[in-house]
């Protein structure tokens, strides 16, 4: 961490001679587009009926806690991120920003855990869509799956505009099924409010088991995943118009509004379930059917399913801005640069989009347990390393630098850091060693071919800021 970057001004890079590639993108898009954009990617809907029931699977009546404490924990990253992407407006998101604060390899390390997140999450919600679809058709999930990423994959290759319009209507309809379900819950419930802090759950024959603390932690890697979309508002910072204002804007208003979308339906399915057993099985749709009728089960199927592909196009679009960006920053050897950086004629990055999707849609065919697994490391990992970079972003010249400022610095990150940390230390261990064996590879390329080409290679640009 200590090969630290030269000044960020002195830092942007100019596009290779005779290189068709642009050294920016463009600023297209205001606060409205880009929290459309940004909570279509933490894609609340998609997460409630997609991720949720895995949850309800291992916590019980914990499940609504523990989201509600993850998103506590969201406040402090969020605010790691507003300050943070404020003064490093990158395309590059966290690798960016933590590049600029702590150091190249810390750059680095960060930049392979986000690559594993936006290379994972997208095929794990696509999964989620036969489900969703089994009302008017029976699909294979992983063929489904596939679809949808690839669906997603020429989205992309749109203009940013368009898309947040389209993503914009796919929105309003998961938030409509969202909130039907969350009616329905609280108009059926069966138990009283106390029940959220019970810690039951069922075991595999039916009967009532405690949720113990520990689980509980365990369960905040999947919780923090849950709403870590908030996160694509700083990888569209190259995108927003006046990014010192309006990213900070953006995150803060992406958390607060998908904490409420999934949050409050989580808690109505638990005082709506018929019974304990019901709720850890954690079969949505049933409820549903079971508190309405087969038309209403039908109709928010059809939404979550649609809200599933809205995902996958946003979580496209970010990706492939994160692939862009490395891209231009030399992470490759140079041929791979050069492709990697190419825009196409609606301006998004066309190569970069076809790289991410398609290895997406191959993804459909891998265990779910084990993405989901990995994916909570990596957000684990990945934020307590921007947690470190914002308690160092305001030595040296950052500590005057025109920025949106976190409350409650330094406590609020150092704070961060000491929980991410025991969070990651309760995790299984085979999910630690997948991600720690990938990051292992990504340092030793760190070591011999990034290293010592450090004049040449992940130079990390930040593109003039013309609009601060």
């Amino acid at each position: 961490m200590t090969d630290t970057l030269r000044p960020v001004e002195t830092a942007v890079i100019d596009a290779p001679a005779g290189s068709d590639g642009p050294r920016k993108l463009k600023r297209s898009i205001g606060v409205v587009g880009g929290t459309l954009l940004t909570l279509s990617c933490v894609t609340p809907a998609s997460t409630l009926f997609v991720v949720v029931p895995d949850l309800f699977g291992s916590l019980g009546t914990a499940t609504a806690l523990t989201i509600a404490i993850g998103s506590l924990l969201c406040i402090a990253v969020a605010f790691c991120y507003s300050e943070l992407g404020t003064l490093i407006p990158s395309a590059g998101g966290e690798y960016a920003m933590v590049s600029t604060m702590a150091g190249r390899l810390a750059g680095w390390l960060v930049f392979v855990l986000s690559l594993l997140v936006v290379m994972i999450v997208p095929p794990v919600i696509a999964m989620g869509t036969a489900d969703y679809l089994a009302p008017v058709v029976h699909l294979d999930p992983a063929m489904t799956g596939a679809g949808v990423m690839l669906l997603a994959t020429l989205a992309g290759l749109l203009d940013l505009r368009a898309n947040a319009w389209i993503t914009g209507i796919f929105l309003v309809l998961e938030v409509i099924a969202a909130g039907v379900v969350a009616m329905l819950g609280f108009t059926h419930s069966q138990r009283g409010m106390g029940s959220l802090v019970s810690m039951q759950v069922a075991d595999s024959a039916g009967h009532t088991d405690s949720v113990t603390a520990m689980l509980v932690i365990s369960g905040l890697a999947i919780a923090l995943f849950a709403t870590q979309g908030f996160s694509t508002a700083v990888y569209l910072s190259e995108e927003l118009e006046n990014p010192r204002r309006n990213v900070a804007r953006t995150v803060l208003a992406t958390l607060a509004i998908s904490s409420v979308i999934i949050l409050v339906p989580v808690v109505a399915i638990t005082l709506g379930a018929s019974d304990l057993k019901a709720l850890t099985g954690g079969d949505l749709s049933s409820m549903v059917i079971a508190w309405s009728n087969s038309a209403v089960g039908t109709f928010v199927s059809l939404c979550v399913a649609l809200a599933i592909i809205n995902a996958g196009i946003v979580m496209v679009i970010q990706n492939s801005r994160v692939l862009f960006a490395s891209a231009r920053d030399k992470a490759w050897p140079g041929p791979v640069n050069n492709v990697f950086s190419k825009l196409g004629r609606f301006g998004s990055p066309w190569v970069a989009t076809l790289a991410v999707g398609v290895p997406g849609a191959l993804l459909c065919f891998v265990n779910l347990d084990t993405l989901y697994g990995v994916t909570g490391v990596s957000v684990t990992g990945m934020y307590l390393l921007v947690a470190v970079a914002a308690l160092l972003s305001r030595r040296g010249s950052h500590k005057h630098t025109p920025a949106w400022r976190m409350p409650l610095w330094p406590a609020m990150p150092i704070l961060l850091i000491v929980v991410l940390a025991y969070i990651l230390t309760q995790q299984e261990t085979v999910y630690l060693v997948w991600t720690g064996g990938i990051t292992a590879v990504a340092t030793l390329y760190w070591f011999f071919y990034l290293r010592p080409r450090r004049e040449t290679r992940w130079l990390v640009s930040v593109p003039e800021d013309t609009d601060a």
